[in-house]
């Protein structure tokens, strides 16, 4: 159950918006084979200029319309599973026509006693769900 965090400069269209969220999430589908319903996303828009992001020294440029996103889940996958989502989210990304240099994305792990998805309990460490699989 990962829960994803979309950052973007305002000006895109609610489709735009949509369309970023729907590829990053079908790219989490598919490499880590979670239930289509596991999906949690917060977009968050900011004015112009509330978002900086250079290129750590890589040497190149993004243009304004940067996506960042922040993915916290389950601890557990390999380094591997992880290249291969960072490779998926890429492509589905460039499919809704974000450049490659413009995206941005920090990973977060933690354990099942990190989560609640209500009424005030930690559902996976009560058995009301399913610790998720590694992939």
């Amino acid at each position: 159950m990962p829960l994803v965090r979309i950052d973007v400069t305002a000006g895109r269209s609610p489709e735009e918006l949509q369309a970023i969220s729907r590829a990053v999430h079908e790219a989490i589908v598919e490499e880590y084979r979670i239930p289509e319903r596991d999906y949690f996303h917060i977009l968050t828009e900011h004015p112009a200029g509330h978002l900086v992001a250079q290129d750590a020294g890589l040497g190149f440029e993004r243009s304004g319309a940067v996506v960042m996103l922040q993915i916290f889940t389950q601890r557990g996958r390999s380094i591997e599973a992880k290249q291969n989502l960072y490779a998926r989210i890429h492509q589905a990304l460039g499919g809704v026509g974000v450049a490659g240099e413009d995206i941005f994305l920090g990973y977060v792990e933690n354990g099942p006693e990190d989560w609640t998805f209500g009424f005030g309990r930690a559902q996976y460490l009560t058995g009301e769900l399913k610790v998720p699989a590694a992939s």
